[in-house]
């Protein structure tokens, strides 16, 4: 079975302030690239917009089967059943959320077969491959860092973006297109106190950089899914 690579051990007392910096930083360096800050403040043109909602359906189309897959590979090594269950939890909250992104892109004109025949870029690549492998043969409770990190981006960013989509963007439709946007921005402030309370007890030094390891990739990635203007 192939394992995941070694990281440097965190300590018991910084590594969860290491998460958090993970999922500030993310939000700084999307705030500085012009393609998702366009996003943020409303002004981004329709293409991109549909760009973004495309990829972002590309890599939540994997994460309710990453999830559960990391929450039963869990309890059938008999791994830290409070995780495992949460795995599972946010698996069903996670649940068609990719047909959320389907009917946003219809009301912008998309066919779901136009959506499924466009081309996806290479940093979603990359994500669905390492989430894969760490939900498959690496550290199973590593999506748990992607998650965190994703949630967090959320709750910063996504219920102002909303808003100003729809007063100052100017896409047709653009009030029925947001279904995404607005579901993850009300839901995932509890989500993500939740995962604190949780991961909070997490005591493994490989567990933890596992975490950091799988944020720090989707930091990485994550500011490519964006086309620039």
């Amino acid at each position: 079975m192939c394992k995941q690579p070694k990281q440097e051990q965190t300590t018991k007392t910084d590594w969860m302030a290491s998460l958090r910096h993970e999922a500030r930083m993310l939000v700084r360096e999307l705030d500085a690239k012009p393609g998702a800050r366009r996003l943020f403040e409303g002004r981004i043109h329709q293409d991109d917009y549909a760009h973004y909602l495309v990829q972002t359906y590309q890599y939540v189309r994997w994460s309710t089967g990453f999830l559960r897959d990391s929450g039963e590979r869990m309890k059938r090594e008999g791994q830290h059943t409070a995780l495992a269950e949460l795995l599972l939890q946010k698996a069903e909250e996670e649940n068609g959320h990719e047909r959320w992104l389907l009917a946003d892109l219809k009301n912008l004109g998309w066919s779901a077969e136009q959506v499924e025949r466009a081309p996806v870029c290479s940093a979603v690549s990359a994500y669905v491959e390492w989430n894969r492998f760490t939900t498959q043969s690496g550290t199973p409770t590593a999506f748990l860092g992607t998650a965190y990190v994703l949630e967090y981006l959320s709750v910063e960013r996504a219920p102002e973006a909303v808003d100003r989509l729809i007063a100052d963007s100017g896409i047709p439709n653009i009030h029925k297109a947001v279904t995404f946007l607005r579901g993850h921005g009300n839901a995932d402030g509890d989500h993500v106190a939740e995962l604190e309370a949780v991961l909070g007890q997490l005591t493994s030094p490989e567990e933890q950089a596992a975490l950091l390891l799988s944020a720090r990739t989707t930091r990485a990635l994550f500011p490519s899914f964006f086309r620039e203007p």
